[in-house]
């Protein structure tokens, strides 16, 4: 592939700032994609980019519809300097989303349904995916970071009760001005401690999204490990996995 919506790789790169973009039609998985490049030494704040992934997953091995043109399927490699806490990557991560597209896809009012769903009103319109491997030369470790976000669609009609575009609540939205607002962002992450600071835990409190039948948000803990209360008053502390 050697265009995306008007700029190639190395046009992207100078959008993005990022050291090296990989810019694909058609990929499985970008994810799969990222861990390949950082096995073989690839540089931190990579970007793999694809019009289209055939095989892309979410959480849990879950099936991410992801059709040509249709929507940001990408993933970035991050070489933090220690493993990330728990899920506070995801977010993190969810945090420079939400940022983003409240710069790019003003309309949406994106919010965060815990641990890596991005929400426009009662509906998905993407999510994030943060695995964490070792291996390659020196043994060291890395973090993909994958981003899907539906922006233009289709939706798949098995899900289109649930499922949104972005296109449809905020009219106008780029694919490229996306990119390039949350790059930035998901790079900037690297840097940080591996335990969520007060600010950030707050920031996701205010934008988390909630649902009116569910159970009640009491605290976000550092290591991105979700508190709440159960309708019996009952605590329970959720767990998921970077």
């Amino acid at each position: 592939m050697t265009s995306y919506d008007g700029l190639d790789a190395r046009g992207l790169e100078r959008l993005t700032g990022a050291p090296l973009v990989i810019l694909e039609q058609s990929l499985p998985s970008t994810q799969d994609a990222v861990h390949h490049l950082a096995a073989e030494g690839g540089p931190s704040g990579s970007v793999v980019l694809a019009d289209e992934q055939t095989a892309g997953r979410g959480r849990q091995g879950r099936v991410w519809h992801s059709p040509r043109g249709g929507g940001v399927w990408m993933s970035v490699l991050l070489r933090p300097n220690g493993p990330p806490a728990g899920g506070a990557l995801s977010v993190r991560a969810g945090l420079a989303v939400v940022a983003a597209l409240a710069e790019a896809a003003r309309g949406a009012a994106a919010r965060l349904r815990w641990p890596n769903d991005l929400m426009v009103g009662d509906r998905k319109a993407g999510g994030i995916l943060c695995e964490a491997r070792r291996g390659g030369p020196g043994g060291t470790h890395w973090v993909a970071v994958g981003v899907g976000i539906n922006v233009a669609g289709p939706i798949d009609p098995a899900v289109r009760d649930r499922a949104v575009a972005l296109a449809d609540v905020s009219p106008g939205v780029s694919r490229l001005a996306l990119v390039a607002a949350l790059v930035p962002l998901l790079r900037a992450t690297e840097a940080l401690p591996s335990s969520l600071a007060p600010h950030e835990r707050q920031a996701f409190l205010r934008a988390e999204w909630r649902d009116p039948d569910g159970v009640e948000t009491v605290d976000l803990e550092a290591d991105g490990t979700l508190v709440v209360r159960s309708a019996s008053g009952l605590l329970d502390r959720r767990v998921s996995a970077a």
